[in-house]
């Protein structure tokens, strides 16, 4: 090979400075090896050391000696606030971590947390914590600044690093414990009072949850996060602080620590979720741990008094919705366990302290409290925690006695709330008979009493006259004999309601020991590791195996259409699949799911969210089935209320085609087998639910459908494909048997409803107005064409109306009388529990509450749902002047939400419009009743239609003058015919 080589010629040089950068590079010799030694000789050396950018095991021989001082085998400890300290953890913080986390993150697996565990044990204190929160505030910072290229930059690889690191720093059960305690040791109490205000403000106001969301959703656009990133969640925040100061608490705190711990619950529970948190203080120091209750007391006995109020509330809403199930009326007198176990964990949260003694009584007592929509149990509970206190007794009775007698409460209180001061009074009665009978003989011939039962008997409503009545027999039979006792001999008294409520005065309670709420308490299981989740369409098969290639050639032949035998009758083509026009015959899932036929089937299917075929075949079939399942076996009556939760929270991952109407018919359809039971549990769900505006909106609009469908307003097209066809004819033939369906000739027009969209209350509340407005219209367009003497058509028409009215007398068929029960369905289990549940919502302490309900969009579709269930009760209801009088209450009290809203406007003049409706038959008792609602309302109706403008095209200015328009008349009218009546109202109205 050299032969080949023959050099042309040669060419000398000298050497110059440039030749040492032609050098070919050597490896490092002993300068590395002097920087990578780390004697742990001082804090001064281990700053140094993290500031020259160390090796991985100069960093751990750094982090080793920082431990040491935790451990308290040398005087320097990183947690203690000092200057050197916080130079130390801020280059950890902005240094170390974005460099090497992901290296300690990867060593540290398994059970043994590793390396990873000695950088979190140097960042947990008061220092590390705000200086990862000053840090993360300073990326957002240079995030927002430079959104475009974020996806390229370090920012977001940095934030990611930052969010794990404070989800691990944030972790255990024990933490904030552990960080009070490097404050704590600190010997001067000028040092620590400071400390002690940043410690509670670090951990309650909301600044770890608000800049961790926002870090997460910055990583969420750029793809960097793998898994949810809990700090930034403020219910598990919340959660992770309830069982912090429960581990702190139940560890032997001293009375310092206690008061530490309840103003860190206190402040915490502004955050927005103080449910959680009592939840999880009641959970951890109060059922869990029977045999110490007074821990509970002794904690909320340093909580300011109106956050001692607002956790009672809290407990005893828990133990109704959680704990305490419905009592059976037949067992009322019976001791119930889980009752006696509720009173015993209240009678240990009130103590002996008198605050929250009255604060108990007046939720007792007051016009909001006991616990409007909720069983009688809780109730229960409450009264007999003063089974042994007779002055305490004595005053629930007699504040109870005396607002029940009240004329304006008679009136205005919503009827559910009636119901539950009745209750409490008869259970108080009880008690002070067998403690004092001489005191309830005196209280039974006093003015109170007497006056009380006197209004209740004179009121107008059906419902306040047999509560008064119950009363009376109730008391009356404690105190008088058999043969003297009162009696009023009403069809109403022997009915077993009746009977239940009189029952109420023979229950004897007593606060017992809290293990039975110990066995009730389901504790989170342990969570494993989620699996991957599957594609949502394609299921993952083997590749389908080559089609063979084969040697013959396949010639399509075409036949003439004349040669054809008329004979052969062909086969039928077969049904198209989409999924079968895949070119790829790998990618086609033969293996679908079938349609479920039972009901645990269908709540299988909907649980799977990562199924696109369950989730579609489950909304597609959950109409017809649920219809289908109602009246047969109990099913649906057993998995009612957990359909109806799946179906709400629902959610369209797969952008379903009609899925809002699916959902929307999966909800009615559970409505309409179950009435009477989720009519009331929707209404508490819309209230006490912690869901979005749209879901809520969606729970009332499936009570409005519902509720006609009840009524027979609607027809739904799941009801007929819902009947089993094993006994019916054809079509064709069935026709000329069977007439049509009566519900099909009611005297409105949306009978022949097809599927109904998510706006289906708007459509039916503007058919509804339509009729309202129809008759008005032509009778104004009547009068402007001339004297009614000089027009033929209208003296024809009267001919015409009146032969034909006197043909319908005498051809009127004989009906038979029924009682109408789905009216009286319809006002206890949807229109009552709505309209009670309302009013004590706006006159509670949660602000968030009164903010969600007073949503212009919420509280529109809220009016128009409650017009439409008084339009479907309809005039014939028993209980319509109670259903009258609160929701005219409750119009005129929502008249200031809407200044500067239409929508709001239009929705309160739609209910006036649905009141006047349905009591046209009776408009003069309803002035009688309702004088000054009638009186103020036309007012205001005046004053809306003079503000409003109108013109000839639409829009909703346009629709507002039109229905204030229609309700101005009809008002006028019944003012101008009854005047007399309403002569006493008119009288001091202002």
């Amino acid at each position: 090979m050299e032969q080949l080589l023959t050099p042309v010629s040669q060419t000398y040089r000298k050497s110059n400075q440039y030749e040492e950068l032609l050098e070919i590079s050597k490896p490092a010799g002993s300068v590395s090896a002097t920087k990578s030694e780390f004697r742990g000789s001082s804090p001064e050396e281990a700053l140094e050391t993290l500031k020259s950018q160390p090796g991985y095991d100069t960093l751990l021989a750094a982090l080793e000696y920082l431990q040491k001082g935790l451990q308290g085998r040398h005087s320097f400890d990183i947690r203690r606030p000092t200057p050197q300290s916080a130079q130390i953890v801020h280059v950890l913080v902005t240094e170390i971590v974005p460099n090497y986390w992901t290296v300690l993150r990867d060593a540290s697996t398994g059970q043994n947390k590793g390396d990873v565990r000695l950088l979190i044990s140097c960042l947990q204190s008061i220092t590390g914590i705000n200086a990862v929160l000053a840090y993360l505030r300073a990326l957002l910072k240079e995030a927002k600044s430079d959104s475009k290229s974020l996806k390229d930059s370090h920012v977001a690889f940095n934030l990611s690093f930052i969010l794990e690191l404070l989800s691990k720093l944030l972790h255990a059960d024990d933490d904030i414990k552990r960080i009070w305690g490097s404050i704590s040791s600190l010997q001067s109490q000028t040092q620590i009072r400071p400390m002690r205000q940043e410690f509670v403000s670090l951990f309650t106001s909301g600044k770890i949850v608000s800049l961790s969301a926002e870090a997460e959703d910055i990583c969420r656009q750029t793809n960097q996060l793998k898994d949810d990133i809990w700090v930034s969640n403020t219910k598990l925040y919340i959660d992770w602080l309830g069982r912090n100061v429960v581990q702190w608490v139940r560890s032997g705190a001293s009375e310092d620590h206690l008061k530490l711990c309840a103003e860190i619950s206190a402040r915490a529970m502004r955050l927005g979720g103080s449910e959680g948190l009592v939840n999880a203080l009641a959970i951890g120091l109060l059922f869990q741990d029977v045999d110490k209750p007074a821990m509970f007391g002794n904690l909320l006995g340093f909580f300011p008094p109106l956050e001692q109020r607002k956790v009672l509330s809290l407990i005893l809403k828990l133990l109704s919705n959680k704990y305490i199930k419905p009592v059976d009326d037949n067992s009322t007198s019976k001791e119930n366990p889980i009752i006696c176990a509720a009173s015993g964990a209240l009678k240990a949260v009130v103590g002996i302290d008198e605050a929250r003694k009255n604060h108990l009584i007046n939720w007792l007592a007051s016009g909001s409290g006991a616990g409007i929509g909720e069983g009688s149990g809780i109730r229960r509970a409450a009264v007999a925690v003063f089974c042994e206190d007779k002055e305490s007794m004595m005053a629930i009775l007699e504040k109870s006695l005396s607002q029940f007698g009240d004329k304006l409460y008679i009136k205005h209180a919503p009827l559910l709330q009636q119901d539950a001061h009745a209750q409490v009074l008869l259970l108080s009665a009880g008690y002070i008979h067998r403690l004092v009978p001489i005191k309830l003989n005196m209280l039974s011939r006093s003015s109170t009493y007497l006056n009380a039962i006197s209004n209740r008997i004179a009121a107008p409503q059906n419902r306040a006259r047999f509560l008064g009545m119950v009363v009376g027999e109730a008391l009356s039979g404690l105190v008088h004999g058999k043969e003297t006792k009162l009696d009023f001999k009403m069809d109403e008294m022997d009915t077993e309601e009746a009977k239940w409520y009189k029952s109420l005065v023979q229950i004897s309670d007593k606060a017992g020991p809290l293990d039975p709420l110990r066995d009730l308490i389901t504790l989170p299981k342990p969570t494993s590791t989620p699996k991957p989740a599957r594609s949502s369409r394609v299921a993952a098969q083997r590749p389908g195996r080559p089609p063979a290639q084969s040697g013959f050639v396949i010639e399509e032949v075409e036949d003439d259409e004349d040669g054809e035998d008329p004979d052969l009758v062909p086969y039928a083509k077969p049904e198209s699949d989409a999924e079968d026009s895949d070119d790829d015959p790998t990618l086609v899932n033969r293996d679908k799911p079938k349609a479920p036929v039972y009901i645990r089937d269908l709540i299988s299917y909907f649980r799977d969210a990562e199924n696109y075929d369950r989730q579609k075949l489950a909304l597609t079939t959950a109409p017809t089935l649920i219809r289908r399942k109602a009246d047969y076996g109990t099913e649906v009556s057993s998995h009612a209320e957990e359909l109806a939760t799946l179906l709400i929270g629902l959610q369209d991952k797969f952008e379903l085609d009609g899925f809002d109407d699916l959902r929307l018919q999966g909800m009615v359809a559970v409505i309409v087998a179950q009435p009477k039971k989720m009519g009331q549990w929707f209404a508490k769900t819309f209230f006490d639910g912690d869901y979005s505006l749209s879901q809520r909106a969606s729970v009332l609009i499936v009570l409005g459908l519902g509720g006609r469908e009840i009524a027979g307003f609607e027809t739904s097209e799941y009801a007929s494909a819902a009947k089993f066809p094993s006994k019916m004819l054809p079509a064709k033939v069935e026709k000329h048997y069977i007439a049509p369906s009566s519900s099909k000739m009611l005297g409105s027009s949306t009978t022949n409803l097809k599927a109904l969209p998510p706006n289906a209350l708007d459509n039916l509340a503007q058919t509804l107005s339509e009729t309202f407005l129809a008759p008005l219209a032509a009778e104004a367009a009547d009068v402007a064409t001339g004297p009614n003497a000089l027009k033929l058509t209208s003296f024809t028409s009267r001919l015409n109306s009146q032969s034909s009215s006197s043909t319908r007398s005498i051809a009127r068929p004989r009906v038979r009388a029924i009682p109408n029960t789905t009216a009286s369905l319809i006002a206890s289990s949807f229109f009552f529990p709505l309209t009670s549940r309302f009013q004590a919502a706006i006159h509670s302490a949660s602000a968030t509450t009164r903010g969600i309900l007073f949503q212009p969009y919420l509280l529109t579709i809220y009016l128009k749902t409650l017009a439409l269930l008084l339009h479907a009760a309809g005039p014939s209801t028993l209980a319509l002047p109670q259903m009258t009088a609160e929701f005219w209450d409750l119009l005129l009290g929502v008249r200031g939400q809407c200044v500067g809203d239409l929508s709001i406007t239009q929705a309160v003049l739609f209910g006036l419009m649905a009141l006047l409706d349905v009591n046209e038959r009776d408009m003069r008792g309803l002035c009688e009743r309702n004088g000054r609602e009638v009186v103020e309302s036309m007012e205001w109706v005046n004053a809306v239609f003079g503000n409003t403008r109108g013109g000839d095209g639409g829009g909703e200015e346009n629709e507002v003058k039109m229905l204030s328009a229609g309700v101005l008349i009809r008002l006028r009218e019944a003012v101008d015919k009854y005047q007399a009546v309403l002569m006493g109202d008119l009288i001091g109205f202002t």
